[in-house]
């Protein structure tokens, strides 16, 4: 007897038919559609992921900027005393900092200017 893929053929098409649930039209029933669809969705998906850590880098950026401003400091300055005093926090840490412990944030502040100076 002859073989065919009938089995693995159903299967496959099920596995994307179950990635496509919840598209409209064409896109969720048709399968030439829904494997152009999971390959632009796949695309997006990928460079998203990206775009995502560069905007959260942005927004913790800006809201350091706003807390050192407070403080009489810019951030290009701030982080540079960070440097010249050896403390290695990353900008997400220093974001939640200055907004959740403010105490602490003065604290780093105070020994980013004091690298500055010396």
């Amino acid at each position: 007897m002859r073989t065919v893929k009938g089995a693995a053929r159903n299967k496959a098409k099920r596995r994307l038919f179950r990635k496509a649930k919840g598209y409209t039209g064409g896109r969720g029933r048709l399968l030439r559609s829904v494997k152009e669809t999971l390959v632009r969705a796949g695309a997006y998906a990928f460079r998203d992921r990206r775009a995502r850590r560069r905007e959260f880098r942005k927004l913790w950026i800006i809201r350091i900027n706003a807390a050192v401003r407070e403080r009489g400091l810019r951030y290009s300055q701030f982080i540079d005393g960070l440097t010249k005093a050896g403390i290695e926090l990353d900008r997400k840490t220093l974001a939640e900092m200055a907004i959740h412990d403010p105490a602490a944030f003065d604290q780093v502040v105070a020994q980013a200017k004091h690298a500055l100076v010396a």
